[in-house]
């Protein structure tokens, strides 16, 4: 029971630094180009993690074959997902410098979830129950909703279409990390894959983007925030968490990060000057939508029919 109740604790404060990361990330998306922003807080996020993984995932020489193949496949893996959080994150933070606002980004960016086993079906033929589609159906309605705007018009500009195709990258990469997930190490994965995609972020931030100093300074917290929290104390307490809880109930957990981001982004106003502030704009019935939403990710989450799906660090 004790182990339960803590492993518990670990999952939602998981939840919710990743739900307050959203406001970091507009707030770092203020001072700082988004790759350039991007391309720091991972390459921090993965250096935090080295140490991580060297204490927790010590590997015994005397299985040197076993353990070169393993580290040969993590490294692959770890390429290839640095690559697709790349285009994910990246995509993300685009749409959430435009939009400004935590609680929607963070609602639409949680369609992932909803989107995962709808394409491990479509790709991979694995079977999905009613609950997805019903998800599905759910999460487009909501969708809408979230987006009208005054006059009863949704509005679906680049920040949003941004948010949505980063959230199918988020999809695919955790389609990718599940064909390798039984080969691999995990922690020292995640730590390898955050470099890759930092070091991608900021090579083509060196040509597309020109950052200042006083950027930097401008954009300093949020990074901490985004790159030690949000990436290595989320992510280890994530995997220390999961080690005694269920998959479904850890994951149901986890869709929570939505409405943390849209908590955080009230509580940040609510202490902060106006100058400060971040958009809220979401009507009274983009709160229906936000609901709907929410609902779509819970119910993708029941094992109706079919492999679920583990859920990956924002």
């Amino acid at each position: 029971m004790k182990n339960k109740s803590l492993s518990t604790a670990m999952l939602f404060i998981t939840a919710l630094i990743w739900g307050f990361a959203f406001v970091a990330q507009v707030l770092g998306g203020d001072h700082l180009p988004p790759l350039t922003f991007n391309g720091t807080r991972f390459v921090l996020g993965g250096l935090f993690l080295v140490p991580i993984y060297l204490l927790f995932e010590k590997e015994r020489e005397k299985e040197k074959p076993a353990l070169k193949a393993r580290r040969k496949k993590t490294f692959l893996a770890a390429v290839g997902g640095g690559c697709f959080l790349f285009l994910a994150s990246a995509l993300q933070q685009y749409g959430t410098t435009l939009l400004r606002d935590p609680g929607k980004a963070g609602f639409i960016t949680g369609l992932y979830t909803v989107l995962t086993p709808v394409f491990a079906f479509l790709i991979f033929r694995k079977k999905s129950g009613w609950n997805t589609w019903l998800g599905v159906l759910l999460a487009t309605a909501g969708l809408y909703l979230l987006c009208l705007r005054s006059g009863d018009v949704p509005t679906f500009g680049l920040g949003e279409v941004m948010l949505l195709v980063g959230a199918v990258f988020w999809a695919g990469h955790i389609l990718f990390i599940d064909r390798f997930v039984s080969e691999i190490s995990p922690i020292r994965f995640s730590a390898w894959q955050f470099l890759v995609c930092g070091m991608l972020n900021l090579l083509f931030a060196l040509f597309t983007e020109k950052p200042t100093v006083e950027g930097f300074r401008g954009a300093f917290w949020a990074i901490l925030f985004c790159g030690i929290l949000s990436v290595g104390v989320a992510y280890t307490l994530q995997v220390l968490g999961q080690r005694h809880a269920d998959p479904t109930y850890a994951a149901i957990i986890f869709s929570t990060e939505s409405v943390f981001a849209t908590i955080g982004g009230i509580l940040w106003n609510l202490v902060t000057p106006d100058n400060l502030h971040v958009d809220q704009e979401i009507l009274p019935v983009g709160y229906l939508g936000c609901a709907l939403i929410f609902a779509s990710i819970v119910l993708s989450q029941i094992p109706v029919s079919g492999k679920r799906m583990k859920k990956e660090p924002n």
